[in-house]
């Protein structure tokens, strides 16, 4: 197979502080892979605390001195915009650097990077159109709420769809007015540094937007522990989650955090059953099965088990498994050689935990890269920890049931709540079971479609707080309420009998 470098990639890549490209204070930097070679193409930054420092001070620099908090909405919106329009002109060189980078197929990348154009047109909309709440008592009284933006926010982003990730927290972080030090994963740095241009040529100032490569060990935990930064958004995995969640804690920071899933697609007899092959497939097999809202436990009514898991193994058989960089490719290379092992640990675990169905190992022809067979296990028990534990790659265990009661109790076993998928033709049972299950998020008969308005998160072991429309407005905001009295102030009169 032959191998797909893209052209002009970096000699080296640096933190972006300050408006400036940087290499570390100490000069430290670490290796970064690409997935299909598994050998090191370029050398990345590595920030420790001293870059860090360096980063925030310029960006809280630029949100108490700078021009970006005091902007009208419009002006950052217009700024926004600029950014989406220069995303969507590069989106097939920004695909081509992140399937490189990742492993994930071409085609889903450019549909990620086309994402995050309008993750940022979304914010750049909705800041323009955004009105406060307003409380009136007639004749007595007005309050209002001022909403501001905070100052530095710390936005740590996973290596799954990176470019796309960070999208979403910097679109919103930057349309309300704060300035922000971005951390990417460490196995997944190209992308990331494209933001700096972007923003340069669509006019965000200096400071406002500051890059610090590294590890979470290392640059992340500095970023989370500094007392300039009152925010931190996270997405990545549960046990990160907790570290974070302690680590800012002595600061009272405001954290967002969407963790790791384990999500049920429930597939009952009366579903359209070509529909829902469609989605569960797709479900858990699109962008590597990398992805945190992947349908990775799908409960299948038992009159229809048999069918289903024979249609569903020969459908996981035939997807295409190859080079990313070829527009056929279903499914590319995993990220990197720790976490192929990772998920191939739990697929040897689960072949004595379920009946192995479809693939089980590397896909005959790949012998080199980070490559997975689409796995498929039947008949798994829910104490499995194929059917517990998130193992973030293309595998799937698939469970029978008899029952409403038993599907709701298999759906809702596991410590995770972020996605549920509900596949069946019955209005009641639909809308009884959405209700039900524990997720942050449901679809019913559909796979995975966002509307950016909705609140996007997790319950359980999935997440803290919501981010997405107004949410992440919130979230991005203190809201100050103003109270003023329109007629005479009657307050109680303290203090005024004399001799009392």
């Amino acid at each position: 197979m032959t191998h797909h470098i893209p052209e002009g990639l970096p000699e080296r890549i640096r933190h972006f502080i300050d408006g400036e490209f940087v290499d570390s204070i100490d000069g430290e930097t670490f290796d970064v892979l690409d997935p299909v070679s598994n050998e090191t193409y370029v050398q990345a930054a590595a920030g420790q605390q001293a870059d860090i420092d360096l980063a925030v001070a310029a960006a809280k620099r630029a949100f108490d001195e700078g021009p970006w908090p005091r902007l009208l909405p419009r002006q950052r919106s217009r700024v926004l915009h600029r950014v989406a329009d220069l995303v969507e002109a590069s989106d097939a060189r920004l695909a081509e650097l992140e399937t490189f980078d990742t492993g994930l197929p071409i085609t889903q990348a450019l549909g990620q990077a086309q994402r995050a154009a309008e993750n940022f047109r979304f914010f750049a909309d909705l800041i323009v159109a955004q009105r406060d709440d307003t409380y009136k008592v007639p004749g007595r009284q007005v309050n209002y709420v001022n909403r501001k933006p905070i100052g530095v926010a710390g936005l740590i982003t996973p290596w799954n769809t990176p470019f796309m990730l960070e999208s979403w927290k910097l679109a919103p972080a930057l349309a309300t007015g704060n300035t922000v030090v971005l951390k990417p994963a460490e196995f997944t740095p190209l992308s990331a540094s494209l933001w700096a241009e972007i923003f340069r040529e669509a006019g965000v100032p200096d400071g406002v937007f500051n890059l610090v490569n590294g590890l979470g060990e290392e640059a992340g935990d500095a970023l989370v522990k500094h007392p300039d930064v009152p925010l931190i958004s996270f997405t990545g995995e549960s046990r990160t989650g907790q570290i974070i969640f302690g680590n800012a804690a002595p600061f009272l920071k405001g954290l967002s955090m969407e963790l790791g899933g384990k999500s049920p697609a429930v597939v009952f007899a009366d579903a359209d059953l070509d529909s829902a092959l469609d989605a569960t497939v797709f479900g858990v097999f699109s962008l590597n099965g990398e992805r945190c809202t992947a349908g990775s436990r799908v409960l299948v009514e038992r009159s229809i088990y048999d069918d289903f898991v024979a249609r569903y193994a020969e459908r996981a058989k035939n997807i295409v498994v190859g080079d990313p960089h070829d527009p056929k490719t279903e499914v590319g290379a995993l990220v990197h050689p720790e976490h192929y092992e990772k998920v191939m640990s739990y697929v040897e675990i689960g072949k004595g935990e379920g009946r192995l169905v479809a693939g089980g190992g590397r896909p005959e022809g790949l012998d080199q890269g980070n490559y997975v067979a689409p796995t498929v296990f039947a008949d798994v028990s829910p104490d499995a920890r194929i059917f517990q534990e998130e193992i973030f790659g293309p595998v799937v265990a698939i469970t029978p049931f008899d029952t409403d009661e038993e599907a709701l109790a298999l759906a809702n076993d596991t410590r995770y709540g972020l996605a549920a998928y509900i596949w069946t033709n019955n209005l009641k049972r639909a809308h009884n079971f959405a209700q039900s299950v524990e997720a942050g998020m449901v679809w019913l008969n559909s796979n995975n479609v966002r509307d950016l308005r909705t609140p996007f998160g997790g319950v359980k072991a999935s997440g803290l707080g919501h981010e997405g429309g107004y949410r992440s407005i919130d979230f991005y905001t203190d809201q100050q309420a103003v109270h003023i009295t329109l007629n005479e102030a009657h307050s109680p009169r303290f203090g005024t009998s004399p001799g009392a």
